[in-house]
């Protein structure tokens, strides 16, 4: 089966929970973006993935991307999608009206872009780094630059990569070696490679953007001597820039996606932004990046969970306990059946809630008229983006193969295509800074250097936001006040025991995601509705997710105590 978009499942949690089409009209650009129109965009949206992208995924997966003698053509049926795609605006959601973009919220692009995912992924690792090159480029490019290719990327008519990554540069960013002279005209030349470029080359539209980082001649060691090149693969003059596709890699899973060996031989660009400020200018976009690789995998482990709950509603296998009659009960019936896919309910629902949170409030830091409230969305978005990148791809995965597992031996064979959606995810847990790095981001930089005084304000809003007297609002505020004692007992431990902070991290990481989980849980259960729609995924949420909290503060509190032991 193909993934069935549902913005039935979407509305009810912007708009019944978030009450975003208040929030968002608060805001100048969105004055007219209200739930009406929220309402017609996700059903259009959900429309053109549902008729035209989804169906090309199986033959895109077992297709994949062919590369000869430098070109890569991607699987049949992707061209005239792309190009439906750009010339249908989707690429220009969120874009401003003056670039050629039709300026509505992130989060309605948040929403496009995971319902993509679902159910394509391959085809949307290309349209996927539009909207961080758009800003990139923005923000950080010369008018001339601008004026020749910001409307282009706008629209998606070009498509644009983020060339990194060097064989002996994985995450260390400041060994890159990748070189650029400046010329008398202004212009750079460029030389180098870069591998794992998603989309490095391909036939879906006649030029691709390549943003570069780079080493100028005598720049500094290490980050900050690295700047940022805009490199096209045709020059302005149409002609053949000098930026070739080596090979495309041999992928475990997005084989509809060509991940390029990129050679730049004395390519021609120019610098974004200034000099030694490459990593600055890209990473402009850092918070909406996490933002919509943890989207993919809330969109993957929804589109495994369609999958496994169809199947679970027409297979039949024994008698259920409790069953009654002669004819064998369907595998929905069996509790370890309906235990995995209530689970995965549980993280889909409730993580969508925090991700279209998120996605409100990068609006809300963008175009608030107050600075205070500008100041509390970034401290959000800061917080909580890399727990969201790092436990929705991590659930995608583990997610998958559990409802891999309602399949049995079926889904392991190619035939049900869940086995699909486990290779594909795998990446997501590595792109986009590995999720132990997330991790170190979040409690190294995020926290511990105002000793948690910046979360603390953001889970005491969330507090606001509850009702003591309900039973399940008291308990996310326990947990709450237990995450803050033991964001203390790390930052006291780490001065004993600096490794500490490194060690414990993913555990951190966890505990926070575990906490906002039960915030958005304590959230969708007060909404109106909530006991006939929500009523298993709630129960499932509260025995078999909610428990790893306990264990996970049992696994801090521990090392904490053994750096005390130690010291005295």
């Amino acid at each position: 089966m193909n993934y069935q978009p549902r913005p039935d499942d979407i509305l009810p949690l912007l708009h019944g929970v978030l009450d975003a089409p208040a929030l968002l009209q608060a805001l100048p650009p969105f004055a007219e973006a209200d739930a009406a129109l929220q309402a017609q965009v996700l059903a259009e949206a959900g429309k053109f993935v549902a008729e035209v992208v989804a169906p090309l995924n199986r033959d895109g997966d077992e297709t994949g991307a062919r590369w000869q003698a430098g070109a890569v053509t991607l699987p049949p049926g992707f061209a005239d999608a792309y190009r439906a795609f750009w010339q249908a605006g989707w690429p220009a959601l969120s874009a401003a009206p003056q670039d050629g973009g039709q300026g509505l919220p992130a989060v309605l692009e948040a929403v496009l872009y995971e319902w993509l995912s679902a159910a394509n992924h391959g085809f949307t690792m290309a349209p996927g780094l539009l909207h961080g090159a758009y800003e990139c480029l923005k923000h950080h490019g010369s008018q001339e630059l601008k004026a020749r290719y910001l409307g282009k990327i706008a629209s998606g008519e070009w498509l644009a990569t983020m060339c990194l990554t060097e064989a002996h540069a994985g995450s260390d960013l400041g060994r890159v070696r990748t070189r650029a002279a400046l010329q008398a005209d202004g212009s750079v030349r460029l030389a180098g490679s870069k591998i794992f470029i998603s989309g490095g080359e391909h036939d879906l539209t006649d030029n691709i953007v390549h943003l570069v980082l780079c080493r100028l001649p005598d720049a500094p060691p290490g980050p900050k001597g690295l700047s940022l090149v805009l490199a096209p693969k045709l020059l302005p003059d149409g002609t053949r820039n000098a930026v070739h596709c080596e090979r495309i890699e041999e992928k475990m899973g997005l084989h509809a996606s060509p991940t390029c060996v990129m050679r730049f031989d004395e390519a021609t660009g120019w610098l974004v932004g200034q000099p030694g400020q490459g990593l600055a200018a890209m990473f402009v976009m850092m918070n909406s990046a996490r933002l919509h690789v943890a989207l993919q995998g809330i969109g993957l482990l929804d589109a495994a969970w369609q999958k496994a709950r169809s199947y679970a509603d027409e297979r039949r296998q024994m008698k259920a306990p409790g069953a009654t009659g002669s004819e064998a009960s369907l595998i929905a019936e069996h509790p370890a059946v309906a235990r995995i896919l209530d689970t995965q309910r549980a993280w889909i629902d409730g993580a969508r809630l925090i991700a279209y949170r998120t996605g409100l409030q990068l609006d809300v830091a963008r175009h608030h008229p107050d600075a205070k409230a500008r100041e509390a969305a970034q401290q959000w978005c800061s917080c909580v983006t890399p727990v969201l990148k790092a436990a929705c791809t991590q659930q995608a995965f583990e997610g998958a193969s559990a409802c891999l597992q309602v399949f049995g031996g079926h889904g392991y064979v190619r035939e049900w295509g869940i086995e699909q959606h486990v290779r594909d995810a795998r990446v997501t847990m590595i792109y986009e800074g590995t999720n132990e790095i997330q991790a170190i981001d979040l409690l190294l930089r995020k926290v511990l250097p105002d000793a948690g005084a910046g979360l603390a304000r953001t889970l005491l809003a969330l507090r606001d936001e509850l009702d003591a007297s309900r039973e399940a609002d008291a308990d996310v505020q326990r947990r709450f006040a237990q995450l803050r004692y033991l964001t203390t007992h790390i930052a006291m431990a780490a001065q004993a025991a600096p490794r500490l902070p490194y060690e414990v991290a993913d555990d951190y990481l966890r505990l926070v995601m575990l906490a906002l989980l039960g915030w958005a849980w304590a959230r969708i259960e007060a909404a109106p509705g909530a006991a006939s729609n929500h009523a298993a995924s709630a129960a499932a949420f509260r025995r078999w997710v909610l428990p790893e909290f306990e264990m996970r503060a049992g696994i801090v509190k521990k090392a904490c105590e053994a750096v005390a032991a130690s010291t005295h």
